[in-house]
């Protein structure tokens, strides 16, 4: 079942989903102009993942060729997930499926999924949505040369979490 990005599935995903074949990878479609999710991307990669995660900046030519029945524009709004079986997850749902791909925060995308603790989940993503809207560059994404202070994204490239 493919979901319209605005209205994306809420929670994880299923993986039992399409007569058990289940997800085998996910496509994620982050804003290449946003130092915080740039950031969010190289946290996302550098964890072990369960679940494969590709990454392509939204709005760009290669998610259009790959992509061409998605509304290209709603990816740049919100952060958007489509799973290789077809599955679309925008907003709250695609960080509940990036959290479910990773290998140590499977747990927590179920227990957040959950509806006691989804109002608050949905607050701390509407709260990063507000953030990427301020710190937005409309620059191009950096080159893949090392970050660092003075660069367009100047936070150092660590995998370990206690960078700054």
């Amino acid at each position: 079942m493919t979901v319209p990005p605005a209205a994306g599935p809420v929670g994880p995903p299923d993986a039992t989903a399409h007569g058990g074949g289940g997800v085998r990878g996910f496509t994620v479609l982050y804003d290449a102009h946003c130092p915080l999710c740039r950031s969010a991307r190289r946290w996302l990669a550098s964890r072990a993942q369960l679940v494969p995660l590709e990454f392509l900046p939204a709005g760009s030519a290669e998610a259009r060729r790959r992509l061409p029945g998605l509304d290209h524009d709603a990816t740049l709004r919100d952060l958007t997930v489509v799973a290789d079986t077809g599955e679309v997850y925008a907003g709250d749902g695609a960080w509940f499926a990036c959290l479910w791909a990773l290998a140590e925060h499977r747990a927590t995308a179920e227990r957040l999924a959950r509806p006691h603790l989804l109002p608050l989940a949905r607050r701390v993503v509407a709260a990063a949505a507000a953030i990427r809207e301020r710190v937005r560059d409309p620059r191009p994404e950096p080159t893949a040369g090392p970050a660092g202070y003075g660069d367009p994204d100047d936070r150092a490239d660590c995998a370990d979490d206690r960078c700054g």
